[in-house]
Protein backbone atom coordinates (compact mmCIF):
# COMPACT_ATOMS: atom_id res chain seq x y z
CA UNK A 1 0.00 0.00 0.00
CA UNK A 2 1.40 3.33 -0.65
CA UNK A 3 2.20 6.35 1.41
CA UNK A 4 -0.60 8.65 -0.23
CA UNK A 5 -3.09 5.77 0.26
CA UNK A 6 -2.36 4.93 3.36
CA UNK A 7 -2.22 8.86 4.72
CA UNK A 8 -5.64 9.04 3.41
CA UNK A 9 -6.75 5.77 4.63
CA UNK A 10 -5.79 7.43 8.21
CA UNK A 11 -7.14 10.98 7.42
CA UNK A 12 -10.57 9.46 6.58
CA UNK A 13 -10.80 7.49 9.40
CA UNK A 14 -9.79 10.13 11.59
CA UNK A 15 -12.10 12.41 10.47
CA UNK A 16 -14.80 10.16 10.99
CA UNK A 17 -13.83 9.69 14.78
CA UNK A 18 -13.37 13.70 14.76
CA UNK A 19 -16.65 14.17 13.69
CA UNK A 20 -18.36 11.43 15.73
CA UNK A 21 -16.81 12.90 18.57
CA UNK A 22 -18.35 16.40 18.17
CA UNK A 23 -22.03 14.59 17.81
CA UNK A 24 -20.66 12.65 21.50
CA UNK A 25 -19.71 16.18 22.41
CA UNK A 26 -23.06 17.80 21.96
CA UNK A 27 -24.65 15.17 23.70
CA UNK A 28 -23.26 16.11 26.12
CA UNK A 29 -24.07 19.41 26.46
CA UNK A 30 -27.53 18.95 25.85
CA UNK A 31 -27.92 15.83 28.33
CA UNK A 32 -25.50 17.20 31.00
CA UNK A 33 -24.66 20.37 30.53
CA UNK A 34 -21.52 22.09 31.79
CA UNK A 35 -22.16 21.84 35.42
CA UNK A 36 -21.65 19.72 38.67
CA UNK A 37 -21.89 16.16 36.50
CA UNK A 38 -19.84 17.22 33.62
CA UNK A 39 -17.39 18.51 35.37
CA UNK A 40 -17.17 15.42 37.80
CA UNK A 41 -16.84 12.85 34.36
CA UNK A 42 -14.27 15.04 32.49
CA UNK A 43 -12.05 15.02 35.83
CA UNK A 44 -12.30 11.39 35.81
CA UNK A 45 -11.56 10.97 31.78
CA UNK A 46 -8.81 13.31 32.12
CA UNK A 47 -6.35 10.93 34.09
CA UNK A 48 -6.97 7.45 31.52
CA UNK A 49 -6.78 9.94 28.63
CA UNK A 50 -3.66 11.59 30.00
CA UNK A 51 -1.80 8.15 30.54
CA UNK A 52 -3.30 7.10 26.82
CA UNK A 53 -1.40 9.84 25.26
CA UNK A 54 1.55 9.38 27.29
CA UNK A 55 2.20 5.62 27.07
CA UNK A 56 -0.85 4.03 24.49
CA UNK A 57 0.20 6.70 21.75
CA UNK A 58 3.16 8.59 22.24
CA UNK A 59 5.48 5.85 23.34
CA UNK A 60 4.53 3.27 21.35
CA UNK A 61 4.09 5.06 18.38
CA UNK A 62 7.79 6.33 18.88
CA UNK A 63 9.36 3.54 20.61
CA UNK A 64 7.72 0.32 20.09
CA UNK A 65 6.92 0.45 16.14
CA UNK A 66 10.12 1.70 15.39
CA UNK A 67 11.93 -1.48 17.17
CA UNK A 68 9.47 -4.19 15.87
CA UNK A 69 10.34 -2.64 12.18
CA UNK A 70 13.84 -3.22 13.04
CA UNK A 71 13.21 -7.11 13.87
CA UNK A 72 10.82 -7.41 10.96
CA UNK A 73 13.69 -5.83 8.74
CA UNK A 74 16.47 -8.18 9.73
CA UNK A 75 18.19 -11.13 7.79
CA UNK A 76 18.17 -13.59 10.24
CA UNK A 77 14.55 -12.35 11.86
CA UNK A 78 11.68 -11.12 9.86
CA UNK A 79 8.28 -11.15 11.27
CA UNK A 80 8.40 -14.14 13.46
CA UNK A 81 11.53 -12.45 15.37
CA UNK A 82 9.39 -9.18 15.42
CA UNK A 83 6.50 -11.06 17.14
CA UNK A 84 8.31 -12.86 19.55
CA UNK A 85 9.97 -9.43 20.40
CA UNK A 86 6.31 -8.20 20.85
CA UNK A 87 5.27 -11.23 23.34
CA UNK A 88 8.37 -10.38 25.29
CA UNK A 89 6.98 -6.48 25.87
CA UNK A 90 3.34 -8.04 26.40
CA UNK A 91 5.09 -10.06 29.23
CA UNK A 92 6.07 -7.00 31.02
CA UNK A 93 3.12 -4.36 30.11
CA UNK A 94 0.49 -7.13 30.70
CA UNK A 95 1.33 -7.25 34.39
CA UNK A 96 2.31 -3.90 34.93
CA UNK A 97 -0.99 -2.68 33.50
CA UNK A 98 -2.97 -5.07 36.15
CA UNK A 99 -0.78 -3.78 39.14
CA UNK A 100 -0.82 -0.22 38.00
CA UNK A 101 -4.71 -0.10 37.10
CA UNK A 102 -5.50 -1.90 41.02
CA UNK A 103 -3.16 0.51 42.64
CA UNK A 104 -4.31 3.63 40.78
CA UNK A 105 -8.12 2.49 41.48
CA UNK A 106 -7.38 1.71 45.39
CA UNK A 107 -5.85 5.55 45.44
CA UNK A 108 -8.75 7.08 43.62
CA UNK A 109 -9.65 9.00 46.21
CA UNK A 110 -6.06 11.25 47.27
CA UNK A 111 -5.81 11.37 43.74
CA UNK A 112 -8.82 12.54 42.61
CA UNK A 113 -8.22 15.56 45.77
CA UNK A 114 -4.63 16.20 44.44
CA UNK A 115 -6.32 17.14 41.17
CA UNK A 116 -9.41 19.30 42.21
CA UNK A 117 -8.45 20.16 45.81
CA UNK A 118 -11.61 18.58 46.65
CA UNK A 119 -13.81 20.51 44.61
CA UNK A 120 -14.47 23.45 46.38
CA UNK A 121 -17.04 24.82 44.74
CA UNK A 122 -19.29 22.04 44.62
CA UNK A 123 -18.77 20.22 48.06
CA UNK A 124 -18.49 16.49 49.12
CA UNK A 125 -21.41 15.23 46.58
CA UNK A 126 -19.36 16.62 44.13
CA UNK A 127 -15.71 14.95 44.64
CA UNK A 128 -17.56 11.88 45.84
CA UNK A 129 -18.94 11.27 42.26
CA UNK A 130 -16.06 12.48 40.87
CA UNK A 131 -13.63 9.51 42.69
CA UNK A 132 -16.70 7.11 41.74
CA UNK A 133 -16.68 7.77 38.18
CA UNK A 134 -12.96 7.84 38.14
CA UNK A 135 -12.49 4.23 39.42
CA UNK A 136 -14.94 3.11 36.72
CA UNK A 137 -13.08 4.88 33.94
CA UNK A 138 -9.77 3.98 34.59
CA UNK A 139 -9.53 -0.03 33.26
CA UNK A 140 -9.69 2.11 29.68
CA UNK A 141 -6.29 2.52 30.49
CA UNK A 142 -4.85 -0.64 30.70
CA UNK A 143 -7.19 -1.34 27.73
CA UNK A 144 -6.35 1.18 25.13
CA UNK A 145 -2.56 0.45 26.45
CA UNK A 146 -2.97 -3.29 25.19
CA UNK A 147 -5.13 -1.96 22.18
CA UNK A 148 -1.82 0.39 20.95
CA UNK A 149 0.27 -2.67 21.03
CA UNK A 150 -1.42 -4.59 18.63
CA UNK A 151 -2.17 -1.54 16.50
CA UNK A 152 1.59 -0.95 16.44
CA UNK A 153 1.86 -4.37 15.19
CA UNK A 154 -1.14 -3.91 12.55
CA UNK A 155 0.87 -0.82 11.07
CA UNK A 156 3.99 -2.58 10.54
CA UNK A 157 2.45 -5.09 8.68
CA UNK A 158 0.20 -2.65 6.57
CA UNK A 159 -3.19 -3.38 8.28
CA UNK A 160 -3.37 0.60 8.99
CA UNK A 161 -6.99 1.30 8.24
CA UNK A 162 -7.54 -1.65 11.13
CA UNK A 163 -6.09 0.63 14.23
CA UNK A 164 -7.07 4.05 12.91
CA UNK A 165 -10.78 2.93 13.04
CA UNK A 166 -11.19 1.59 16.44
CA UNK A 167 -11.05 5.22 18.11
CA UNK A 168 -14.24 5.46 16.06
CA UNK A 169 -15.43 2.76 18.52
CA UNK A 170 -14.99 5.10 21.70
CA UNK A 171 -17.07 7.32 20.18
CA UNK A 172 -20.19 4.71 19.23
CA UNK A 173 -20.41 3.37 22.95
CA UNK A 174 -20.33 6.84 24.20
CA UNK A 175 -23.30 8.01 21.77
CA UNK A 176 -25.29 4.61 22.23
CA UNK A 177 -25.11 5.52 25.87
CA UNK A 178 -26.35 9.17 25.56
CA UNK A 179 -29.21 7.99 23.48
CA UNK A 180 -30.29 4.45 24.58
CA UNK A 181 -28.75 4.28 27.90
CA UNK A 182 -29.03 8.08 29.63
CA UNK A 183 -30.29 8.42 33.27
CA UNK A 184 -33.12 10.53 33.81
CA UNK A 185 -30.51 13.38 35.60
CA UNK A 186 -26.90 14.37 34.56
CA UNK A 187 -25.77 12.80 37.32
CA UNK A 188 -26.88 9.34 36.21
CA UNK A 189 -25.99 10.33 32.26
CA UNK A 190 -22.68 11.01 33.98
CA UNK A 191 -22.39 7.32 35.14
CA UNK A 192 -23.26 5.91 31.83
CA UNK A 193 -20.55 8.06 30.24
CA UNK A 194 -18.18 6.50 32.81
CA UNK A 195 -19.03 3.39 32.00
CA UNK A 196 -19.12 3.64 28.16
CA UNK A 197 -15.98 4.73 27.79
CA UNK A 198 -14.42 1.46 29.86
CA UNK A 199 -16.62 -0.59 27.46
CA UNK A 200 -15.43 1.02 24.08
CA UNK A 201 -11.85 0.29 25.72
CA UNK A 202 -12.80 -3.71 25.49
CA UNK A 203 -14.57 -3.14 22.33
CA UNK A 204 -11.23 -1.77 20.79
CA UNK A 205 -9.28 -4.77 22.27
CA UNK A 206 -11.33 -7.42 20.62
CA UNK A 207 -11.27 -5.20 17.52
CA UNK A 208 -7.79 -5.32 17.25
CA UNK A 209 -7.29 -8.66 18.67
CA UNK A 210 -9.67 -10.27 16.17
CA UNK A 211 -7.54 -8.44 13.53
CA UNK A 212 -4.60 -9.98 14.81
CA UNK A 213 -5.66 -13.35 14.41
CA UNK A 214 -6.86 -12.71 11.25
CA UNK A 215 -3.16 -11.36 9.97
CA UNK A 216 -1.53 -14.17 11.74
CA UNK A 217 0.25 -11.78 14.56
CA UNK A 218 -1.71 -12.98 17.21
CA UNK A 219 0.41 -13.02 20.86
CA UNK A 220 0.73 -15.23 23.50
CA UNK A 221 1.00 -14.39 27.25
CA UNK A 222 4.34 -15.20 28.52
CA UNK A 223 6.51 -15.40 31.73
CA UNK A 224 7.78 -12.04 32.04
CA UNK A 225 11.72 -12.04 31.42
CA UNK A 226 13.69 -8.19 31.12
CA UNK A 227 16.28 -9.34 28.43
CA UNK A 228 18.37 -6.44 26.14
CA UNK A 229 15.66 -5.66 23.92
CA UNK A 230 12.82 -4.61 26.19
CA UNK A 231 15.30 -3.06 28.83
CA UNK A 232 16.09 -0.93 25.59
CA UNK A 233 12.65 -0.24 24.84
CA UNK A 234 11.69 0.64 28.24
CA UNK A 235 14.93 2.99 27.90
CA UNK A 236 13.14 4.78 25.15
CA UNK A 237 9.89 4.83 26.20
CA UNK A 238 9.88 7.53 28.87
CA UNK A 239 11.23 10.63 26.98
CA UNK A 240 8.72 9.42 24.14
CA UNK A 241 6.35 9.27 26.57
CA UNK A 242 7.20 12.92 28.22
CA UNK A 243 7.55 14.49 24.28
CA UNK A 244 4.04 12.80 23.35
CA UNK A 245 2.25 14.04 26.51
CA UNK A 246 2.91 17.86 27.08
CA UNK A 247 -0.55 19.00 25.76
CA UNK A 248 -1.92 16.63 27.82
CA UNK A 249 -0.14 17.74 30.58
CA UNK A 250 -0.72 21.35 29.75
CA UNK A 251 -4.42 20.11 29.82
CA UNK A 252 -4.26 18.27 32.88
CA UNK A 253 -2.60 21.08 34.86
CA UNK A 254 -5.77 24.06 33.54
CA UNK A 255 -7.81 21.50 34.51
CA UNK A 256 -6.90 21.06 38.32
CA UNK A 257 -6.28 24.89 38.67
CA UNK A 258 -10.07 25.09 37.44
CA UNK A 259 -11.35 22.47 39.54
CA UNK A 260 -9.63 23.69 42.28
CA UNK A 261 -9.90 27.47 42.08
CA UNK A 262 -12.60 28.30 39.74
CA UNK A 263 -16.53 28.33 40.03
CA UNK A 264 -18.57 25.23 39.10
CA UNK A 265 -18.46 24.91 35.51
CA UNK A 266 -14.82 25.75 34.20
CA UNK A 267 -14.00 22.59 33.79
CA UNK A 268 -16.56 22.25 31.13
CA UNK A 269 -16.05 25.33 29.65
CA UNK A 270 -12.10 23.97 29.12
CA UNK A 271 -13.02 21.11 27.78
CA UNK A 272 -15.78 22.22 25.55
CA UNK A 273 -13.46 25.29 24.03
CA UNK A 274 -10.77 23.02 23.46
CA UNK A 275 -12.63 19.98 21.74
CA UNK A 276 -13.36 22.94 18.83
CA UNK A 277 -9.88 23.76 18.50
CA UNK A 278 -8.36 20.50 18.29
CA UNK A 279 -10.42 20.20 15.20
CA UNK A 280 -7.93 21.95 12.91
CA UNK A 281 -5.35 20.24 14.06
CA UNK A 282 -6.33 16.57 13.99
CA UNK A 283 -6.94 17.64 10.53
CA UNK A 284 -4.57 19.68 9.45
CA UNK A 285 -1.26 19.79 11.54
CA UNK A 286 -1.28 15.40 12.09
CA UNK A 287 -1.80 14.80 8.37
CA UNK A 288 0.65 17.56 6.94
CA UNK A 289 2.95 16.36 9.76
CA UNK A 290 2.90 12.49 8.96
CA UNK A 291 2.65 12.99 5.38
CA UNK A 292 6.15 15.65 4.99
CA UNK A 293 8.31 12.92 7.52
CA UNK A 294 9.30 10.16 5.52
CA UNK A 295 10.21 12.29 2.10
CA UNK A 296 12.10 14.86 4.36
CA UNK A 297 13.83 12.09 5.99
CA UNK A 298 15.09 10.75 2.42
CA UNK A 299 15.93 13.75 1.28
CA UNK A 300 18.13 14.84 4.53
CA UNK A 301 19.58 11.10 4.25
CA UNK A 302 20.94 11.47 0.80
CA UNK A 303 22.48 15.07 1.46
CA UNK A 304 19.92 17.22 -0.03
CA UNK A 305 19.51 20.03 1.96
CA UNK A 306 18.13 22.11 -0.22
CA UNK A 307 15.37 19.62 -1.00
CA UNK A 308 14.72 19.43 2.48
CA UNK A 309 14.34 22.98 3.13
CA UNK A 310 12.19 23.24 0.54
CA UNK A 311 10.13 20.75 1.57
CA UNK A 312 9.41 22.54 5.39
CA UNK A 313 8.81 25.75 3.64
CA UNK A 314 5.90 24.11 1.32
CA UNK A 315 4.90 22.21 4.34
CA UNK A 316 4.31 25.56 6.19
CA UNK A 317 3.01 27.49 3.46
CA UNK A 318 0.38 24.73 2.98
CA UNK A 319 -0.45 24.49 6.52
CA UNK A 320 -0.42 28.66 7.06
CA UNK A 321 -3.47 28.30 4.34
CA UNK A 322 -5.42 25.93 5.98
CA UNK A 323 -4.79 27.16 9.53
CA UNK A 324 -5.32 30.87 8.98
CA UNK A 325 -8.96 30.80 7.87
CA UNK A 326 -9.59 28.26 10.61
CA UNK A 327 -8.05 30.55 13.61
CA UNK A 328 -9.95 33.53 12.27
CA UNK A 329 -12.77 31.77 12.66
CA UNK A 330 -12.95 30.54 15.97
CA UNK A 331 -11.75 33.38 17.29
CA UNK A 332 -14.26 35.89 16.00
CA UNK A 333 -16.78 33.84 15.27
CA UNK A 334 -16.42 31.83 18.55
CA UNK A 335 -20.09 32.66 20.06
CA UNK A 336 -22.24 31.78 17.06
CA UNK A 337 -20.07 28.86 16.51
CA UNK A 338 -20.69 27.29 20.04
CA UNK A 339 -24.59 28.93 20.35
CA UNK A 340 -25.03 26.85 16.85
CA UNK A 341 -23.30 23.18 17.87
CA UNK A 342 -24.20 23.53 21.60
CA UNK A 343 -26.51 25.45 23.26
CA UNK A 344 -29.64 23.81 23.80
CA UNK A 345 -31.24 21.48 26.70
CA UNK A 346 -28.75 21.47 29.47
CA UNK A 347 -26.15 23.68 28.18
CA UNK A 348 -27.13 27.77 28.83
CA UNK A 349 -26.41 30.70 27.25
CA UNK A 350 -24.50 31.42 30.38
CA UNK A 351 -22.50 28.48 29.15
CA UNK A 352 -21.95 29.45 25.87
CA UNK A 353 -20.67 32.95 26.29
CA UNK A 354 -17.91 31.49 28.68
CA UNK A 355 -17.10 28.21 26.69
CA UNK A 356 -16.95 30.92 23.58
CA UNK A 357 -14.60 33.17 25.31
CA UNK A 358 -12.35 30.16 25.96
CA UNK A 359 -12.71 29.17 22.92
CA UNK A 360 -11.68 32.13 21.79
CA UNK A 361 -8.59 32.17 23.81
CA UNK A 362 -6.90 28.96 22.71
CA UNK A 363 -7.84 29.69 19.11
CA UNK A 364 -4.39 32.58 19.07
CA UNK A 365 -2.50 29.40 19.79
CA UNK A 366 -3.92 27.64 16.82
CA UNK A 367 -1.01 28.48 14.11
CA UNK A 368 1.40 27.52 16.57
CA UNK A 369 0.07 23.95 17.38
CA UNK A 370 0.20 23.44 13.41
CA UNK A 371 3.69 24.93 13.04
CA UNK A 372 4.89 22.61 16.32
CA UNK A 373 3.59 19.54 14.02
CA UNK A 374 5.14 20.60 10.92
CA UNK A 375 8.41 21.57 13.03
CA UNK A 376 8.94 18.38 14.81
CA UNK A 377 10.00 15.90 11.98
CA UNK A 378 12.94 18.58 10.71
CA UNK A 379 14.27 16.81 14.00
CA UNK A 380 12.62 13.38 13.62
CA UNK A 381 14.09 12.90 10.05
CA UNK A 382 17.52 13.53 11.71
CA UNK A 383 17.09 10.98 14.12
CA UNK A 384 17.02 13.88 17.15
CA UNK A 385 14.51 13.18 19.37
CA UNK A 386 15.81 15.23 22.42
CA UNK A 387 15.56 18.16 21.66
CA UNK A 388 11.97 18.78 21.37
CA UNK A 389 11.44 17.15 24.45
CA UNK A 390 13.45 19.26 25.89
CA UNK A 391 11.67 22.08 24.37
CA UNK A 392 8.20 20.79 25.25
CA UNK A 393 9.39 20.88 28.93
CA UNK A 394 10.16 24.43 28.50
CA UNK A 395 6.70 24.90 26.87
CA UNK A 396 5.04 23.48 30.00
CA UNK A 397 6.97 25.38 32.39
CA UNK A 398 5.68 28.66 30.77
CA UNK A 399 2.21 27.18 30.70
CA UNK A 400 2.46 26.73 34.59
CA UNK A 401 3.82 30.21 35.16
CA UNK A 402 1.58 31.92 32.54
CA UNK A 403 -1.79 29.37 34.53
CA UNK A 404 -0.64 30.92 37.89
CA UNK A 405 -0.46 34.39 36.66
CA UNK A 406 -3.57 34.73 34.31
CA UNK A 407 -5.62 32.51 36.36
CA UNK A 408 -6.60 35.09 39.14
CA UNK A 409 -7.88 38.44 36.82
CA UNK A 410 -8.94 36.23 33.79
CA UNK A 411 -10.65 33.17 34.85
CA UNK A 412 -10.93 30.54 33.19
CA UNK A 413 -9.77 32.29 30.05
CA UNK A 414 -6.77 32.97 31.84
CA UNK A 415 -6.14 29.25 31.63
CA UNK A 416 -6.57 28.68 27.54
CA UNK A 417 -4.30 31.87 26.92
CA UNK A 418 -1.98 30.38 29.20
CA UNK A 419 -1.86 27.63 26.91
CA UNK A 420 -2.18 29.05 23.97
CA UNK A 421 1.12 30.95 24.78
CA UNK A 422 3.08 28.07 25.72
CA UNK A 423 2.42 26.89 22.46
CA UNK A 424 3.81 29.47 20.88
CA UNK A 425 6.65 29.55 23.35
CA UNK A 426 7.06 26.03 21.40
CA UNK A 427 6.75 26.57 18.41
CA UNK A 428 9.03 29.71 18.00
CA UNK A 429 12.11 27.47 20.29
CA UNK A 430 11.92 24.74 17.43
CA UNK A 431 12.29 27.33 14.71
CA UNK A 432 14.77 28.85 16.42
CA UNK A 433 17.30 26.12 17.30
CA UNK A 434 16.08 24.34 13.44
CA UNK A 435 17.40 28.33 12.09
CA UNK A 436 20.49 28.36 14.62
CA UNK A 437 21.93 24.62 13.42
CA UNK A 438 21.31 25.82 9.60
CA UNK A 439 18.56 23.47 9.18
CA UNK A 440 15.85 25.73 8.68
CA UNK A 441 15.61 29.07 6.29
CA UNK A 442 12.41 30.84 5.38
CA UNK A 443 12.49 31.45 2.08
CA UNK A 444 10.79 34.58 0.33
CA UNK A 445 8.39 32.79 -1.35
CA UNK A 446 6.76 31.51 2.37
CA UNK A 447 7.61 35.41 3.70
CA UNK A 448 5.45 36.95 0.57
CA UNK A 449 2.54 34.44 0.76
CA UNK A 450 2.55 34.70 4.65
CA UNK A 451 2.17 38.86 4.00
CA UNK A 452 -0.79 38.36 1.67
CA UNK A 453 -2.67 35.40 3.72
CA UNK A 454 -2.62 37.93 6.39
CA UNK A 455 -4.48 40.14 4.38
CA UNK A 456 -6.69 37.50 3.14
CA UNK A 457 -7.57 36.24 6.77
CA UNK A 458 -8.45 40.41 8.10
CA UNK A 459 -10.88 40.77 5.40
CA UNK A 460 -12.40 37.19 6.32
CA UNK A 461 -12.71 38.30 9.73
CA UNK A 462 -14.08 41.80 8.88
CA UNK A 463 -17.35 39.76 7.23
CA UNK A 464 -17.44 37.41 10.68
CA UNK A 465 -17.60 40.46 12.67
CA UNK A 466 -19.95 42.31 10.08
CA UNK A 467 -22.33 39.60 9.97
CA UNK A 468 -22.64 38.63 13.70
CA UNK A 469 -26.13 41.01 13.78
CA UNK A 470 -27.61 38.96 10.90
CA UNK A 471 -26.48 35.30 11.66
CA UNK A 472 -26.09 35.38 15.71
CA UNK A 473 -30.25 35.25 16.20
CA UNK A 474 -30.72 32.22 14.23
CA UNK A 475 -28.20 30.29 15.76
CA UNK A 476 -30.59 29.24 18.55
CA UNK A 477 -33.83 28.21 16.88
CA UNK A 478 -34.24 24.62 15.22
CA UNK A 479 -31.51 22.48 14.48
CA UNK A 480 -31.94 23.04 10.64
CA UNK A 481 -32.33 26.70 10.46
CA UNK A 482 -28.88 26.63 12.78
CA UNK A 483 -27.17 24.68 10.90
CA UNK A 484 -28.27 26.31 7.48
CA UNK A 485 -27.29 29.76 9.06
CA UNK A 486 -23.63 28.41 10.17
CA UNK A 487 -23.30 27.24 7.45
CA UNK A 488 -23.52 30.04 4.79
CA UNK A 489 -21.83 32.01 7.27
CA UNK A 490 -19.11 29.93 7.02
CA UNK A 491 -19.11 29.74 3.17
CA UNK A 492 -19.22 33.06 2.46
CA UNK A 493 -15.80 34.01 4.80
CA UNK A 494 -14.29 31.14 3.25
CA UNK A 495 -15.06 32.30 -0.10
CA UNK A 496 -13.34 35.68 1.02
CA UNK A 497 -10.77 34.54 2.29
CA UNK A 498 -9.83 32.40 -0.90
CA UNK A 499 -10.93 34.68 -3.40
CA UNK A 500 -8.66 37.32 -1.53
CA UNK A 501 -6.07 35.33 -1.16
CA UNK A 502 -6.14 33.79 -4.88
CA UNK A 503 -6.16 37.83 -6.13
CA UNK A 504 -3.58 38.69 -4.12
CA UNK A 505 -1.35 35.30 -5.62
CA UNK A 506 -0.88 33.72 -2.05
CA UNK A 507 -1.43 30.66 -4.01
CA UNK A 508 -2.75 29.16 -7.46
CA UNK A 509 -5.36 26.48 -7.30
CA UNK A 510 -3.33 24.98 -10.82
CA UNK A 511 -0.67 24.24 -8.02
CA UNK A 512 -2.85 22.18 -5.93
CA UNK A 513 -4.27 20.56 -8.69
CA UNK A 514 -0.92 19.47 -10.27
CA UNK A 515 0.14 18.31 -6.92
CA UNK A 516 -2.98 16.36 -5.96
CA UNK A 517 -2.93 14.69 -9.48
CA UNK A 518 0.94 13.67 -9.49
CA UNK A 519 0.29 12.05 -6.10
CA UNK A 520 -2.56 10.51 -7.19
CA UNK A 521 -0.54 8.92 -9.98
Amino acid sequence: MSLVRNTATIGGLTLVSRVLGFVRDMLMAQFVGAGFANDAFLIAWRLPNLFRALFAEGAFASAFVPMFNREVGREDGGLPAALDFAEQVLAILFPFLLVFTILMMAATAPIVWAMTGGFPDGGPDKFALAVALTRITFPYLALISLVSLLGGILNSVDRFWVNAAAPILLNICMIIGLVFFRGSNPVETAYTQAISVTVSGVAQLLWLAWACKRAGTSLRIRKPRLNPKVRQLLRIIWPAALGAGAVQFNLLISTSLAARFLPQGAVSYLYYADRLNQLPLGLIGIGVGTAMLPGLSRQIGGGDTAAANTTQNRAIELSLILTLPATAALMVAALPIIQALLQHGAFTATDTIASARALAAFSLGLPAYILIKVLVPGFYARADTKTPVRIALVAMLANLIGNLILIWPLQHVGLALSTAISAWVNAGLLYATLHRRGHFRMDARLRRVLVRLTIATLAMAGVLLAAAPWTTPHMTGALLERAIWLGALMTVAAIVYFGVAIALGAFRPAEFKAQFARRRR
